[in-house]
């Protein structure tokens, strides 16, 4: 008889975690430092936030590290029905759902700063990242169990999230959903016959989803090279201009030029620009070794876990955490039309940072239990 007992979990996956989470403290400080004191009378505005969000991620990483983690099997429909109600009541006209800039993606649960917490002007929560979680949990246990049709289940269900997410819009958390989904259909061995039909239909739609926006046609137009508008390609422009002038070893860390208001919201999707501004090419590539030795590291612990519903949660997780990680660097230097996805653990944010510590530390919690006879 197999059981599952406790044992040493892997310290280097959680070394490696801690590097990045405090190498991102510093350059969420940095790179926002023109912005916090130009706009919110002080320069430590968004540090200031982003360490109470660490601070929350890593209760909810050790939360998930040390329940242990078969419960998350009878919480998996739970949490998939809670998020989707999450994410339709996004899109619903209700007051604290705003539209911003044309998107309904957050909910805002005070109007105004917090009395409590001075540096936080408004708390917010997102609902497709707990959708992210839940996916990755709810189609974990569908597959360890391979209950009957659970194929055809896991594609409605997840037709049915992309669908939410790209009605916001959100087109990169939509692209990180499917990317996350496909990877568990892969593992649990969906034949590749199938992949070859769906791929081009869903490229296909996610064409005229692109098409149909007249901001996501610029921006697919601009990096094709048909279109050129000072408006549609002026955010990759700057990003670029960035990590060009950092050369090898880059202006020096404070010394970017691009943080003084020419990139947009430089503390979050784009601040891989910065890095890259300031510490070179060899600076961007070490943190890009940074994050593929977190993810041979997950992926390894995926490798060695013998229960199915642990490998399969592993395996959603890393797949969501190397799935984003990709598509903010490839849009940052431009191999793909520039999308709106934070760089997991280094960009500035709040319930992106909390979910995927939380993700992380189902990671860490499997790492912890090894099969014993």
């Amino acid at each position: 008889m197999i059981k599952r007992v406790v044992s040493k979990p892997d310290w280097s996956f959680l070394a490696l975690l801690s590097i990045l989470l405090f190498f991102g403290l510093v350059m969420v400080y940095d790179s926002s430092v023109v912005t916090a004191a130009s706009v919110f009378g002080g320069k430590y505005h968004f540090a200031l936030q982003q360490a109470v969000w660490i601070v929350l991620g890593f209760l909810a990483f050790g939360f998930f590290s040390m329940i242990d983690y078969s419960r998350l099997d009878n919480w998996s429909t739970g949490l998939l029905i809670t998020s989707l109600i999450f994410l339709i009541l996004v899109l619903l006209p209700l007051p604290f759902s705003p539209e911003i800039y044309g998107a309904k993606r957050w909910f805002y649960f005070n109007p105004a700063p917090l009395p409590l917490v001075p540096f936080f002007d408004r708390l917010g929560f997102q609902p497709t990242e707990l959708a992210k979680l839940s996916i990755v949990v709810f189609f974990a246990s569908s597959f360890s169990k391979r209950q009957k049709s659970y194929f055809l289940r896991f594609g409605l269900v997840l037709l049915t999230f992309l669908g939410l997410s790209a009605l916001e819009p959100d087109f990169g958390t939509t692209l990180i959903l499917a990317v996350t989904g496909g990877s568990l259909l892969f593992a649990a061995g969906l034949p590749l016959l199938y992949f070859a039909i769906l791929t081009p239909i869903f490229a296909t739609i996610g064409s005229f989803y692109i098409l149909s926006s007249p901001y996501r046609k610029a921006r697919f137009l601009t990096f094709i090279g048909q279109g050129s508008s000072l408006e549609s390609s002026y955010h990759i422009n700057q990003v670029l201009i960035a990590l060009g002038s950092g050369g090898l070893w880059g202006l020096g860390l404070g010394e970017s030029r691009q943080k003084y208001g020419f990139i947009p919201e430089v503390q979050t999707d784009s601040i891989f620009a910065i890095v890259g501004e300031e510490l070179g090419l060899v600076g961007a590539v070490f943190l890009i070794l940074l994050f593929l030795a977190l993810i041979w590291r997950g992926f390894k612990i995926s490798g060695s876990c013998k229960d199915s519903f642990g490998k399969y949660l592993v395996i959603g997780v890393m797949a969501w955490f190397s799935g984003q990680t990709l598509i903010n660097l490839v849009a940052m230097t431009h191999l793909i039309p520039l999308t709106g996805v934070p760089l997991p653990l280094i960009s500035y944010g709040g319930s992106s940072l909390v979910f995927m510590l939380a993700g992380l530390g189902i990671v860490f919690n499997v790492s912890r239990h090894k099969e014993k006879r």
